[in-house]
């Protein structure tokens, strides 16, 4: 399993994930009015389907859910969410690419410009760092759920690219197009995952430890806390111990 997917396990497992349901709340608000763009039907708009989906998992009153997407198509007035993304590089020379959404691009920028150099990083400029990453779908699924000959199968079979893990969790990788048929697939078969999203996967990776690398996941954290931070990915390779002590 990757370094930052590791990273994802570790806060999962320890409830660091939109630990605050109001956090958790207003950034899928502003992903079900930006998915709504593409049309207010989910069962052709796979993007706003999986907005849906985890508004629901949250509990999230439907007159909420569906005002939002009321918004995203027009029917209902509503401050204007851009989807925006940063790059930069970390301590190490880490790269750094985020998603963000936003009603306000220079306040935005400039918080998130502070945030690369109060820890030691450089907010870049467009396609400075995106051309190592590729767009995928990740599930992250508890390893107690399924052994890895029965995760194999149903993945692999489900149109999976890849399936991976360790002692506590399987992450299945998928190319977006097959995200929400692999997704189903794994429920279907009475499996609920951790987590499922599409996500930027770094293409390669630097191995960053000591100091370093906690300044790297420092900044990180700093950077999926904010507000209008949809998502962070980066390419560091950090010892499995050191991830969790940070953790």
């Amino acid at each position: 399993m990757s370094g930052h997917s590791k990273w994802h396990s570790i806060k999962h497992k320890k409830g660091a994930i939109d630990a605050k349901r109001g956090k958790a709340f207003s950034r899928l608000i502003k992903e079900l009015t930006v998915a709504a763009r593409g049309g207010g039907d989910p069962t052709g708009n796979a993007r706003l389907r999986k907005a849906m989906d985890d508004a629901k998992a949250l509990n999230m009153p439907k007159d909420t859910m569906m005002n939002a997407v009321k918004r995203g198509t027009g029917e209902i007035a509503g401050a204007a969410i851009d989807d925006i993304s940063y790059e930069g590089y970390g301590p190490g020379g880490v790269a750094i690419f985020i998603q963000a959404q936003t009603d306000n691009r220079t306040r935005t920028v400039a918080e998130i410009r502070h945030m690369f150099n109060k820890n030691g990083g450089n907010l870049g400029e467009t396609g400075s760092v995106g051309w190592m990453f590729q767009k995928q779908g990740a599930i992250l699924i508890d390893s107690a759920a399924a052994d890895e000959e029965k995760m194999m199968e149903l993945a692999l079979e489900a149109g999976a690219e890849d399936v991976s893990g360790d002692e506590e969790s399987w992450e299945v990788i998928t190319s977006p197009e097959d995200f929400n048929t692999v997704l189903d697939a794994i429920k279907v078969a009475g499996i609920e995952p951790l987590s499922a999203e599409i996500v930027m996967r770094p293409t390669n990776s630097v191995r960053v430890t000591g100091a370093t690398a906690q300044q790297v996941l420092r900044l990180v954290e700093a950077l999926e806390d904010h507000d209008d931070v949809a998502s962070v990915a980066a390419n560091f390779d950090i010892p499995a111990e050191e991830m969790e002590a940070a953790g």
